[in-house]
């Protein structure tokens, strides 16, 4: 069987690695990978470890994050019903850039906040002024 790919490039705006950037940089979908971080995690813990999501977002998450590979549902037949969520290789391949981002945010976030600050004091001292 022979492919017919090229080189993947983000920047190009009909390459489908968009969507995969597009899927990793959403906020939910990388919280969520990084809460899946420790092992198996029921949908009622996984949105108190992730806060202010709510169950229609997550689930929508959630399902896009299983069909493109990158986490595991599993369903145990039992009453009431136990859902579990896990990462899959391909997911847990995705924690060592999530973590050096967020260590990156963690790390930055003054210097951000002053950034946005004197930013906001500039434009409001031209907008005074003119």
């Amino acid at each position: 069987m022979e492919t017919n790919q090229q080189a993947a490039n983000v920047l190009d705006p009909d390459c489908p690695s968009r969507v995969v950037f597009q899927r990793i940089g959403d906020k939910w979908a990388s919280l969520v990978i990084q809460v899946l971080a420790n092992g198996p995690v029921r949908f009622s813990e996984l949105r108190k470890m992730v806060h202010v999501v709510t169950p229609k977002v997550l689930t929508q998450t959630l399902r896009s994050l299983e069909r493109d590979g990158l986490i595991r549902r599993k369903v145990y037949a039992q009453v009431p019903p136990r859902v579990d969520y896990t990462l899959t290789d391909l997911g847990l391949s995705l924690l060592a850039p999530l973590s050096q981002l967020r260590e990156w945010a963690e790390n930055n976030v003054p210097a951000i906040i002053d950034a946005r600050d004197a930013y906001d004091e500039l434009r409001d001292s031209e907008l005074l002024e003119g």
